[in-house]
């Protein structure tokens, strides 16, 4: 069980238990179309199988790390924790995106640099701006760990027969087979109109959106592959009317919000087409 390398707005390492719970004892191939902070993805270690997200500088930070992790440890050892080192290396970091075509060279810089952000900017964040530029400021941390040694190897090597895409959540019509275990993580339908933090990309997700992803959890499960998916309690009105999908609400602790006294419990739903006899729920020791 290995942890995430970045955090992530909506991870899910406080939903773990109840989502190793469900999964299937056995299953082929493992797929996670909105990888995120990948905390799911990680902490399984699948050995094959697939993960994607529309952000593009994620997908490349996984690249990076899978094919070059040596050169971005080697980058990592560059920075340094202060403030206007931070705000210098924000810049450069939203220049480097602008590139349409980036070298191996920039690539690895632009990904350490993530990690730099990530680890030293305020309370976590990973945010954009209408204009796709990375907005986060300076965070007051105690000797923040943006290096990382020992973690991108570890991420590197569960990442070395994974395919990584950077496309529509579509894509696993053509990647998936039956036995396979999906696990959709999507960006949160919101609960009021205040609650919409989760879009950590400068590009939405809408009700349409989730219709089609609802529409497609509903093509492989008829097809056979196991389908798990999280969002919050809205979201289980799509799939009421779908026989082969349990609905349940379970409550996790939202560990990234911008206010740190309202990090309360919020429900959520867990939508599966894993029958009971078939879920892990007699086999979690690890996880209590």
């Amino acid at each position: 069980m290995a942890e995430p390398i970045l955090k992530w707005v909506g991870g899910k390492r406080q939903l773990l238990q109840e989502l190793h719970s469900r999964f299937p004892i056995s299953y082929e191939k493992y797929h996670e179309p909105f990888i995120g902070g990948g905390a799911v993805f990680f902490d399984l270690e699948p050995s094959e199988g697939t993960i994607n997200d529309l952000n593009r500088r994620l997908i490349s930070f996984y690249e990076v790390i899978r094919d070059h992790p040596e050169q971005l440890i080697e980058e990592n050892h560059r920075h340094e924790y202060e403030e206007e080192y931070y705000y210098d290396a924000r810049d450069r970091f939203n220049e480097l995106h602008k590139l349409d075509e980036r070298s191996l060279e920039e690539r690895a810089e632009e990904a350490s640099l993530m990690l730099y952000l990530n680890r030293t900017g305020y309370n976590g964040l990973y945010r954009e701006n209408q204009s796709g530029g990375f907005n986060v400021p300076f965070g007051r941390h105690t000797n923040p760990d943006f290096i990382r040694e020992q973690q991108v190897r570890k991420a590197s090597d569960i990442l070395n027969d994974i395919e990584i895409y950077n496309r529509d959540f579509d894509y696993l019509v053509d990647c998936v087979d039956e036995g396979d275990l999906v696990y959709f993580d999507p960006p949160y339908e919101p609960v009021s109109q205040t609650a919409d933090f989760t879009q950590y990309q400068s590009d939405g997700f809408d009700k349409d959106d989730q219709r089609r992803l609802r529409d497609l959890a509903v093509e492989l499960s008829q097809n056979g592959v196991y389908v798990v998916l999280s969002n919050s309690p809205p979201v289980g009105e799509l799939y009421e009317d779908v026989s082969e999908f349990t609905i349940e609400v379970v409550d996790a602790a939202r560990m990234v919000n911008s206010d740190a006294d309202n990090r309360d419990d919020v429900a959520e739903v867990i939508i599966t087409n894993v029958p009971a006899d078939r879920q892990r729920q007699q086999n979690l020791g690890n996880y209590s």
